[in-house]
């Protein structure tokens, strides 16, 4: 019998990428894969730090583990395990810590599975984090994830993932593009680039700061991919969104009018605080040339409350700017304190329970763009990839500008693409169609 392994992934689009990598260097093992939720001999998880409560659910995790199997090899890799190792090999039940360059080469760590009485950690200096490991994602979803980017450069106060990830480094484009061609040949209809600063793309693509590609080169090789019917780019700086890129997507074959842009703050005070590279009116200028050629385009903003410092002046100077924005969504985070950020020993800390009155209000207001974008796409025609659940009798999909929408169940439109017409919304907030 082979042996069998479960993965557990916290946080970004990019670590489930990462997780499906480590994935099949199990499998290449002779390991079993199986669903966390069942008995395994080797259970991984797959931490993130950005936010307090994923520190948090990582022991709550090791303890599901536990309970299925108290006899189970538990490892810890990625972020978290980069920048708090100790922490992590503290937590009961934990074998194995492994740090941003060791995940990789986990199954060398493995010798008999047999529990540890303390566990054991095999983590880097960060600086030593300089190499690219591609990644893609694949058999867990109708989409997989490329990753095309690592690390990053900026020195934004409140953030650790510099520490956690290393320097900003990117993949070459010719292994891009192979990997797109492999997905492309697993029947696979969308794939969504990701990395931690993907708009630096190409830095560091020779192992040194040198590089031929820029990000403009890379969606302009991508668009070329046959067999991929959908591209989308997750999260993107709005300093290096250029213009170009705008245009790009706007005449693309398969890259969707989808962005996802983080502001963080549309307070000028904050963003310097924060040490952001750009103000609020060059974020305002990406929405409005994004709206001048793509009018039907989805945009989606990260915003922090909380800041130390913000202010209710400075908080509501952000609502405004937001409400009277474009946009489509909000994501909203808390700021909550990291170890060994420059954030952490600024002035003028929020009170928790002011942090969560203005985090209720931005969510109030998401919920209101959100609507206001999915009622201004009523009686349009769009094109649906639709999912692989059956939720209580409905399938769901999103359309290519990631109006999120229901029909009911019929296995044969799982993995599909199909043009519709955006009819009512439901009570769910999901939206009705018919199709064309």
């Amino acid at each position: 019998m082979n042996k069998k392994v479960a993965f557990y992934t916290l946080g970004c689009k990019l670590n489930f990428s990462e997780t499906s990598t480590i994935a099949r260097s199990f499998n290449k093992e002779g390991f079993d894969r199986v669903d966390f939720s069942e008995k395994a001999d080797i259970y991984v998880i797959n931490t993130c730090t950005v936010t307090d409560n994923a520190d948090k659910r990582f022991k709550t995790i090791v303890k599901q583990a536990q309970k299925i199997n108290p006899d189970a090899f538990v490892a810890a890799v990625g972020c978290y395990a980069q920048l708090k190792p100790e922490e992590l090999a503290d937590v009961n039940g934990v074998d194995l810590v492994l740090g941003a360059t060791e995940k990789f080469k986990i199954t060398d760590y493995l010798n008999d599975l047999s529990k540890n009485d303390f566990g054991e950690v095999h983590s880097c200096e960060i600086e030593e984090a300089d190499f690219y490991v591609g990644s893609y994602s694949l058999g867990d979803r109708t989409r997989a994830f490329l990753k095309v980017q690592d690390g990053c450069d900026y020195k934004c106060t409140f953030c650790t993932i510099p520490l956690a990830r290393g320097i900003s480094r990117s993949n070459a484009l010719e292994n891009v593009l192979k990997d797109a061609q492999d997905i492309s040949k697993q029947n696979i209809k969308e794939i969504v680039l990701t990395g931690v600063n993907i708009g630096d793309y190409g830095k560091g693509e020779f192992g040194n700061k040198k590089h031929e590609h820029t990000f403009l080169d890379l969606v302009t090789e991508l668009d070329k991919v046959q067999g991929i019917e959908r591209l989308r780019i997750s999260s993107i700086e709005p300093n290096l969104l250029k213009n170009e890129t705008i245009d790009l997507v706007s005449r693309s074959r398969a890259f969707v009018p989808h962005f996802h842009i983080p502001l963080q703050s549309g307070s000028n005070a904050i963003l310097k605080k924060m040490k952001r590279r750009y103000m609020r009116e060059l974020y305002a200028d990406r929405v409005s040339r994004i709206r001048e050629v793509m009018p039907h385009a989805c945009i989606g903003v990260d915003v922090i409350v909380g800041f130390p410092g913000e202010t209710d002046e400075l908080f509501l100077e952000t609502y405004n700017f937001l409400a009277n924005l474009d946009i489509s969504y909000l994501h909203v985070f808390t700021y909550s304190e990291r170890d060994n950020t420059q954030a952490i020993t600024m002035d003028g800390v929020v009170p928790n329970n002011v942090r969560s009155k203005r985090s209720k209000m931005l969510r109030g207001l998401s919920v209101k763009k959100r609507r206001a974008f999915y009622e201004n796409q009523l009686g349009t025609h769009r094109n649906v990839l639709f999912e692989s659940e059956n939720k209580e009798g409905y399938i769901y999909g999103f359309t290519e500008n990631y109006v999120k929408v229901k029909t009911p169940w019929n296995p044969d439109l799982v993995n599909t693409l199909h043009d519709v017409k955006l009819t009512k919304i439901d009570e769910d907030g999901a939206v009705r169609l018919d199709f064309l």
